[in-house]
């Protein structure tokens, strides 16, 4: 197994638990499941930007946006970036694993994948027919501990949004506060919830610092990995199989560089072709938007001094003591699905909300600011557009070339403008609208539908969800099958977010838990489990 993250993780606890095979599950990070940012659901802020636990990539200028570079924070530490994201549970919607199953995947529609999200998951949230009660992840919903929670839930409910006591239940759309993969006020990552249970076993082995720089063939057969680890180049040979969970930045840089890819550009980087697969590295998406910003007119409702001097000191207590208050909540505690046109089926716009605003510090991740208000992050849930992934050079440690190319479609276009507009829509009406002193960002002079979609080139951001290069389908740029096998290659897997053939309606961190468990239940069922 190279890589530990969501998919990474899942599938080695998983392929551990018979007893019957050995399992080697290769970390590039150094730091464990206790590393101290980790395991407070607030320590993302300390991880968001911290090269002890993070890839801290960059992409290329394009003008989708702005023709900036984009900083793409992805998990180097045990369990990947389920150990530095924001703690969100977000399955998406029954349309996207149709959508899925549609595109020719076997096995990957709603009523497949529903029963493996059930085993994942242990709640208390909703019904029996869509939620889990026995599984390894805890899954709670977000405390209200603002008055802010209820203002705009009320705003949402007076434009037509209802409350949804459950957005992972039988339909998405809604308002809610977020539900969470925490537990008593701590993170549940792959690393906790199946690699340190796994890690006692005998037939499970992990090593940290292992940085996967190839993999190995027997002509057309996947036989090992080369690693370097404590300075050192090392293999490992599989028995049966290797499977590559790297992530959607590494798992194409990974194949490329082990000969697997378009023959073309590998030859530019003087890398022999094993086997050629033009889709390696191609179809990534993500998704993407602008943070609005708005101050209130009052104290009392931004938590923005819980995070700030002695009010902070008081909440590391309170955390130490209770497991409860700011530090335990998640990044975006407000969850909103909803449309952009009333003629649609299922909601196309997701917002994010909180009720205090962010700065990032150079080299110190994000702190809160001082100014009493709150943010909202409102986006396209299914991304269209497409950018790529591939390697700069046959070096290893050279970092991937990431090229988003967003807002390429005129419904993308329409979409995003469209959920800018919803959020003012909110924001603007009762009770959250009397606690409005001012619109920060865009600000009340950005009305046009040319200025909002300048705005959002101008400084949107991803959202962390890249997926896609890897793609699962049967047409000629799809790379994995429906088990997850490479086309082709006889003895490889792979089992991250690359694998998506579209971006889910929300979050990624669960359904790439999910794929790593449809991973290990397929690889144990061909050997016969």
């Amino acid at each position: 197994m190279v890589g530990s993250g969501s998919g990474g993780g899942a599938a080695a606890g998983r392929l551990s638990e018979s007893g019957k095979h050995t399992v080697l599950c290769l970390e590039a990070g150094t730091k464990g499941a206790k590393y101290i940012w980790t395991r407070p659901p607030a320590g993302a802020a300390n991880l968001v930007d911290n090269p002890a636990a993070n890839w801290r990539y960059q992409s290329e200028p394009h003008e989708g946006h702005g023709n900036r570079q984009i900083y793409i924070p992805r998990g180097k530490i045990l369990g990947g970036s389920s150990a530095i994201n924001g703690v969100i549970y977000n399955r998406g919607q029954r349309l996207d694993y149709d959508t899925w199953a549609q595109m020719g995947c076997r096995g990957w529609s709603y009523d497949d994948v529903l029963p493996i999200l059930k085993k994942m998951e242990n709640t208390d949230i909703g019904d029996d027919e869509f939620r889990g009660r026995c599984g390894p992840i805890p899954v709670n919903e977000a405390s209200k501990i603002s008055p802010f929670y209820d203002l705009f839930i009320g705003a949402a409910n007076a434009v037509g949004i209802p409350y949804n006591s459950d957005y992972s239940g039988a339909t998405q759309e809604g308002v809610a506060m977020a539900q969470q993969t925490v537990k008593r006020g701590l993170r549940q990552s792959t690393a906790t919830q199946y690699l340190e249970p796994a890690r006692k076993r005998p037939n499970m082995t992990i090593h940290s610092g292992a940085e996967a720089s190839a993999l190995l063939f027997d002509g057309k057969r996947c036989v090992g990995v080369r690693y370097v680890r404590n300075g050192r180049t090392e293999e490992a040979r599989a028995a049966r199989e290797v499977i590559v969970s790297c992530g959607t930045a590494n798992s194409p840089k990974l194949l490329e560089l082990s000969g697997i890819g378009d023959p073309d550009r590998l030859a530019k980087h003087g890398i022999t072709p094993v086997h050629a697969l033009a889709g390696v590295g191609e179809g990534m998406r993500d998704h993407y938007g602008a943070i609005l910003k708005w101050r209130f007119n009052r104290p009392g409702i931004s938590l923005a001094k819980r995070g700030r001097g002695w009010r902070l000191m008081l909440e590391i207590l309170r955390f130490g003591l209770f497991r409860d208050g700011f530090i335990s909540q998640g990044i975006g505690t407000v969850r909103v699905f909803t449309r952009s046109r009333p003629d649609l089926e299922n909601p196309d716009i997701m917002m994010v909300v909180a009720p205090y605003m962010t700065e990032m510090k150079e080299g110190r991740g994000r702190r809160l600011s001082p100014v009493e208000g709150f943010f909202m992050y409102s986006h396209v849930q299914r991304t269209e557009s497409t950018g790529s992934i591939h390697i700069r050079s046959a070096d290893p440690a050279d970092p991937p070339a990431i090229n988003f190319r967003f807002l390429q479609t005129p419904n993308a276009r329409m979409t995003s403008i469209a959920a800018v507009r919803r959020a003012r829509e909110i924001v603007e009406s009762p009770p959250l609208a009397e606690t409005i002193a001012e619109e920060l960002q865009p600000g009340p002079d950005i009305q046009s539908d040319e200025e909002i979609l300048k705005f959002i080139q101008d400084t949107g951001q991803i959202t962390h969800h890249m997926v896609g290069t890897c793609r699962m389908g049967q047409d000629d740029m799809a790379v994995v099958d429906d088990r997850l096998r490479v086309r082709g290659i006889e003895g490889l897997r792979v089992a991250d977010a690359s694998i998506m053939p579209t971006l889910t309606s929300g979050n990624t961190n669960i359904p790439s838990i999910m794929i790593g468990e449809k991973c290990a239940a397929m690889v144990l069922e061909d050997a016969g489990d």
